[in-house]
């Protein structure tokens, strides 16, 4: 029994780390270029169990492998300027104003600094084939290649990138990702640039909600497992008591 309770608390486990999953999906719904995440639940064959450290004899490994989907999200026509969605394959490159590394992202909701330079939320650079582009105050055009203009003067083409191996990124914030150190993207060829639209995150709220009452029914039906193999324990050892005496 005591290997029963062990096994049910072994997939009540990974149910924990797949609701908090889903509730930041279901959070982030909203969030421009958001890619929502996934996890992947094994149960380990003996042979595969034998080979892996244990804390306990009883403890029942399984594989929790957290895993993005990358798949496009519907476009939303916002009129701005300066929103911008990749329609294909790729990324905007985001640059830190100090220096401090790259963010790759979908999140095409842009918006200019003082200096006239083209910028997202928090302040990073988006860059061109030239390095961050700047556009002043000038009346903007984007066209479907990347084409920056501002008063009909093209000011820089906005880069997109790409990864053969998706699984080197890692996000960074809500709608970010940086690449793992030494990996360079390739540039894109496979897309064009739509002004004026956002690409909203690629999450079925409806599904996700299932999915978390999924989630949550199957934890409930461990808990309830380990309920019963303990009162089954309590009657054991109450009878074996009385005998005794």
């Amino acid at each position: 029994m005591l290997k029963g309770i062990y096994k049910a608390a072994s997939g009540m486990i990974p149910r924990v780390k797949q609701q908090e999953i889903t509730a930041n999906n279901i959070a982030n719904a909203s969030t421009a270029g958001y890619k929502k995440d996934s996890i992947f639940l094994q149960e380990l064959n003996a042979a595969r169990r034998a080979s892996l450290p244990r804390k306990s004899d009883w403890e029942q490994p399984m594989i929790d492998q957290v895993y993005t989907d990358y798949s496009q999200g519907t476009f939303e026509r916002t009129g701005n300027s300066l929103d911008v969605a990749i329609n294909g394959e790729g990324f905007f490159i985001l640059e830190s104003p100090e220096g401090e590394g790259r963010i790759y992202t979908r999140n095409g909701s842009f918006s200019t600094d003082l200096d006239g330079f083209l910028v997202n939320s928090e302040g990073f650079h988006v860059l061109g084939d030239g390095g961050p582009i700047e556009i002043g105050n000038g009346a903007v055009t984007v066209s479907e290649t990347g084409d920056v203009l501002a008063d009909d003067n093209q000011v820089g083409r906005i880069q997109v990138v790409e990864f053969a191996d998706k699984s080197v990124l890692a996000k960074k914030g809500t709608s970010g990702f940086a690449a793992d150190d030494g990996i360079e993207p390739t540039l894109s060829a496979n897309y064009t640039v739509r002004q004026g639209f956002l690409e909203r995150a690629n999450i079925n709220v409806v599904k996700e909600m299932v999915r978390m009452i999924i989630t949550l029914r199957n934890y409930e039906t461990g808990s309830k497992a380990i309920q019963m193999q303990n009162d089954s324990l309590n009657v054991l050892f109450n009878q074996v008591g009385r005998t005794r005496m």
